[in-house]
């Protein structure tokens, strides 16, 4: 089967968001959209509209979604599939044959970020594929430098692609996959990565400037030499690389209010407790003001 940039579809506005931008990553990528609506049937009173009307809205929403993309995204193939059963587990399931999944989440307005459901995160705790997350209201102008005027506009470039990275463990899937969205964006790349001193200094002893510097500058050629074999690949990518002291999720939080999309890992962990999403990626997911890529990895 070839890979297609699959949305979630269920008739909400952000779930639209995420078909919009799906077509949008499509063309790009020069790849089919494959829209899922997943309908989860809930007993009701008898007297209430069963499950055909249920089905009736649903293949509604589904076509009108499909025609509306493929009016607005001429050039780009779209189908569109009706699912029964829990949301979560199908949409996992639709993962699997994508080259990416695209979600909607609730935006809470401005540049506040997400609020995402249980069925996003419980998808992205377990999607073995890219999966990228998109507020309501995003638009194409969105993710592109403002005009000569000050306004955003789609005709301008795009803004720079962010990537989190954790230099301890750099992926090598994670950050293909950040240079590969800035190369088709024709953008440039910015490379946060957050550090703190050893736990030990967290029990009374102090960070002297020396020793700060020191650090800072260990970290920095870390993160020079994690690039190193990625900028010789990506030549045409221009690449700045941010060492920051300080909690990552608040660098990469404040970087994505100039960023077309952040991305960020998931490291898989396969354990009796089920699967999690880190710390840094959960807030990352629920702050960020743009779309959001979660790349799981070993």
């Amino acid at each position: 089967m070839s890979r297609t940039v699959t949305a979630g579809l269920d008739g909400s506005p952000e779930s639209r968001a995420a078909a919009e931008w799906a077509a949008r990553e499509a063309r790009l990528r020069r790849l089919p959209v494959r829209l899922v609506h997943v309908r989860q049937p809930e007993p009701r009173p008898a007297a209430l509209p069963g499950p055909e009307s249920e089905r009736h809205w649903s293949e509604r929403v589904s076509r009108e979604a499909t025609e509306g993309i493929r009016l607005r995204h001429p050039g780009v193939e779209v189908t569109a599939e009706l699912l029964t059963g829990r949301p979560a587990d199908l949409l996992v399931d639709a993962a699997r044959d994508a080259e990416l999944l695209v979600l909607g989440s609730r935006g809470l307005g401005g540049i506040a970020g997400f609020l995402v459901g249980s069925v996003g995160l419980a998808v992205v705790a377990r999607a073995e594929r890219p999966v990228v997350l998109v507020r309501a209201g995003e638009q194409a102008a969105d993710e592109h430098a403002a005009d000569p005027a000050g306004i955003p506009s789609a005709a301008t470039a795009y803004r720079p692609v962010v990537l989190g990275l954790d230099t301890d463990g750099p992926d090598d899937s994670l950050i293909g996959f950040a240079f590969d969205a800035a190369a088709r964006r024709d953008t440039a790349l910015t490379v946060v990565h957050g550090w703190s001193p050893p736990p030990y200094y967290a029990y009374g002893l102090s960070l002297d400037a020396g020793l700060h510097a020191a650090l800072s500058e260990q970290r920095s050629a870390a993160l020079t030499e994690a690039l190193r074999p990625w900028r010789r690949k990506f030549p045409a990518v221009d690449v700045v690389a941010r060492s920051l002291y300080g909690p990552a999720a608040g660098h990469l939080v404040d970087a994505s209010r100039e960023a077309s999309l952040v991305v960020v890992g998931r490291r898989v962990r396969r354990s009796p407790s089920g699967a999690r999403i880190g710390s840094v990626t959960h807030a990352v997911l629920h702050h960020c003001a743009g779309p959001v890529a979660v790349v799981p990895h070993d």
